[in-house]
């Protein structure tokens, strides 16, 4: 067995509610992984003490010698500085240096970043980017977030706060963000908050018959949507060629600004299949100057949706060049 074989990286991923953690060696093989709660904990130390206390036992069997370091995701985080930044969903406040709290108290390097850039990096290191160097991930959940990838390295900008593509305006004057205030950005339109926003105004606008309808106002969540879309249903079909509409014209401002070799779907929203896709890569390539028609292709992701997030954080503690905290 060779000593790549015998290492391991502990990758953490870290939601407004629950954590997700791992032990994953280099093959992005999961050898253990639990779920920890996010909300239960005031402070950051708090929860990082319950963080060691789960895995100093799983460490212990697989020999602290054997594991490289800790890659954590997690919402607002710059990796330049290791802390995490006023993050709204988070309970711990302003600027938290969580990187340094997690090195000091396992005595292990971490690298830290936001869990957009943690998915590119894990779909470059495990998943369907193997092998690229310039493509984008943009994940499709609750929110809308992207990584941009490249010659092979995650942009940052200056602060490190780069790649925020969910944020853009695509629609000036639409619909207003129920968190930032911004008035049409991307979030807005192709998250699953977005796809229920969607429904209910066409619901509203049109007395078209739809099973929709037969939910309260209030119980329409976008498994629904997706649940009477797979049964056929053209207000909810509909729904998804929108929300696939809008998704396609944003990724042609994308696809102009870093000529990527794929864009790379990936979240809960993508599980619409072709009723997305379809109107994704029409409207991409219709709004496309010519030189870049045909060139990049569209993807699902390939890891799996329960693995994908501790994958993404543990590929950051091998695909690290520079000094992790």
């Amino acid at each position: 067995m060779s000593n790549n074989t015998r290492q391991y990286a502990i990758g953490v991923d870290i939601g407004g509610t629950n954590t997700k953690y791992g032990i994953v060696n280099h093959r992005g093989d999961i050898s253990y992984s639990g779920r920890l709660s996010t909300s239960a904990y005031a402070t950051a130390e708090a929860f990082i003490d319950a963080l060691y206390a789960v895995l100093e036992p799983v460490m212990n069997q697989v020999g602290k010698e054997n594991i490289k370091g800790i890659g954590v995701g997690a919402p607002n985080a710059n990796y330049f500085t290791g802390s995490i930044e006023y993050a709204p969903n988070l309970n711990w406040k302003g600027i938290v240096p969580f990187a340094s709290l997690i090195g000091t108290k396992f005595n292990l390097p971490c690298s830290i970043t936001n869990d957009a850039n943690a998915a590119a990096v894990g779909e470059m290191m495990y998943g369907a980017a193997k092998g690229m160097k310039d493509f984008i991930v943009i994940t499709l959940g609750t929110g809308v977030g992207s990584g941009i990838v490249t010659g092979g390295e995650l942009i940052y900008g200056h602060d490190g706060f780069a790649g925020e593509l969910g944020h853009t305006i695509i629609r000036y004057g639409g619909r207003e963000h129920w968190s930032t205030g911004l008035k049409g950005s991307l979030e807005a339109y192709a998250s699953a908050t977005g796809i229920v926003l969607t429904a209910k105004e066409m619901l509203a606008a049109t007395d078209q018959s739809s099973t929709l309808r037969d939910y309260a106002p209030e119980d329409i969540d976008s498994k629904a949507v997706y649940e009477c879309a797979m049964k056929g249903d053209k207000v909810a079909q509909e729904v998804y060629r929108f929300t696939g509409q809008v998704l396609g014209e944003a990724l042609a401002n994308f696809v102009m600004f870093s000529s990527p070799e794929a864009v790379i779907l990936f979240g809960g929203v993508t599980k619409a299949g072709s009723l997305l896709m379809d109107p994704v890569r029409e409207h991409m390539e219709k709004n496309l100057l010519h030189v870049f028609k045909n060139k990049v292709s569209l993807n699902f992701s390939e890891l799996k949706e329960a693995d994908a997030a501790i994958l993404g954080a543990s590929a950051l503690v091998w695909a690290m060049k520079r000094p992790i905290l």
